[in-house]
């Protein structure tokens, strides 16, 4: 079931939280040897929580509902390790502001998922749950396997570059990326400041509205229709040749199927210089990342992988401050710029990752094709519509304008409906 389905079903009567929990836990007890989606699982606790609801103690939009949080996201009562040996056992004091805000909407916290180290290139055990020789992409790596092998309808992962959608797409899950600065993200490891975001895994797009207003700890309102045929402009940008044809394909044939059935479809051609966003993410992404981790950096220089020193930390270490600010100044520009051309245009779509999951495990597949729509401050939904030509999952991805999250699930909501 969706969290919006076991919610009804438990006020209904028909089943219980203890129940649901059960049934959770008993899938991870079957798969999570192979899949490797959790960093930590605590199912003493997470049963006397759902008792606890049966009984009345603490109702909510998300009464009953389990869920699965990164494990970069502090919890009091569940160690947060950051997915390296550095901070193994690292016991936080409290819950992250979002761990909070989804027990007081009576969620039941099952545990922690699996992370890349430091949320970033480095992959951790994860297996792509619908082919275990795959990858299941990074970050948020055992957040959307976890989804995807219905071992808990909900989980919170985040992004900093492509960490939700990219995951989203591979492990054939909806995912979003909310407009920047909307969550609040106390209690979450920094990785870049300026372009930190949570980010939600589910199975539905109606239980992605749902707990995006949890986390924003606003009464949850129910997606409203658009009372007209959407708007979706098909968006190639410059680096569509770097996309797989079968995902090309896939994506204008989906802009076809959506005209047919009475969008209205034009094409949206972003300015030539919004290239220059990919070396911006970049640079500022790095810089912020090497100083965040400073102590980390100085003290445990060997614990870190290769993968990382090399990449991220070296691009940040030797990153000139003069450069940094420049780069954020590239990358408000545009998203100024960016305000004024949707005209009247509801979202635009492109795909939500490269192509479908490789065989292997790396983390952070086709990053440089993220860093642009993550640098403009966008929310974005990955609809699970298509499938490659191995049989594996790939997204669509929708986006909508800064703060117009609503109207992106509503046209989320209508084009998953003519896509499926």
């Amino acid at each position: 079931m969706t969290a919006t389905e076991i919610v009804a079903a438990i006020e209904g009567g028909r089943t219980t939280s203890e129940a649901v929990v059960r049934a959770c836990l008993d899938r991870i007890a079957a798969r999570d040897a192979d899949v490797h989606a959790w960093a930590y699982v605590d199912p003493e606790a997470a049963i006397a929580a759902a008792r606890a609801i049966d009984r009345g103690s603490r109702r909510g939009p998300l009464a009953g509902v389990p869920f699965g949080v990164k494990d970069i996201i502090d919890t009091f009562d569940m160690p947060t390790e950051w997915g390296t040996p550095i901070h193994k056992g690292r016991q936080p004091e409290r819950d992250a502001a979002c761990v909070a805000l989804s027990r007081k909407a009576g969620g039941v916290l099952l545990g922690k998922t699996v992370t890349t180290e430091f949320a970033n290139l480095h992959p951790g055990p994860t297996r792509n749950p619908h082919d275990l020789t795959r990858t299941p992409a990074g970050s948020s790596s055992g957040s959307a396997a976890a989804v995807a092998d219905f071992m808990v309808p909900l989980a919170i992962g985040t992004q900093t570059t492509g960490s939700t959608i990219r995951p989203a797409s591979f492990c054939g899950v909806f995912g979003y990326r909310p407009t920047y600065g909307e969550h609040r993200m106390h209690g979450v490891m920094e990785a870049s400041g300026s372009l930190d975001t949570l980010g939600i895994l589910a199975r539905s797009v109606e239980d992605i509205a749902l707990y995006r207003d949890v986390l924003l700890g606003i009464p949850p309102e129910p997606i409203a229709p658009l009372g007209r045929i959407p708007h979706i402009a098909l968006c190639r940008s410059h680096v569509w040749d770097k996309f797989e044809p079968t995902t090309r394909t896939l994506v204008e044939d989906a802009s076809l199927r959506l005209a047919r059935a009475g969008a209205r479809i034009t094409e949206f051609d972003l300015p030539a210089d919004f290239a220059r966003l990919h070396d911006a993410h970049r640079c500022i992404s790095s810089f912020e990342f090497a100083r965040t981790f400073t102590w980390e950096i100085e003290n445990h220089w060997d614990e870190i992988s290769d993968t990382l020193r090399g990449g991220r930390l070296n691009d940040g270490i030797n990153g000139s401050f003069e450069r940094y600010v420049a780069a954020k100044e590239t990358a408000q520009e545009c998203r100024a710029r960016l305000d004024g051309l949707w005209g009247d245009i509801d979202v635009l779509l492109t795909p939500a990752a490269f192509g479908e999951a490789q065989v292997g495990f790396w983390a952070f597949e086709g990053v440089p094709l993220f860093q642009l729509w993550t640098s403009l401050h966008v929310p974005s939904v990955s609809l699970p519509v298509f499938k490659g030509p191995n049989g594996m999952p790939i997204g669509a991805q929708l986006i909508a304008r800064r703060h117009d999250d609503r109207k992106l699930f509503a046209c989320a909501q209508w084009a998953y409906q003519k896509l499926t």
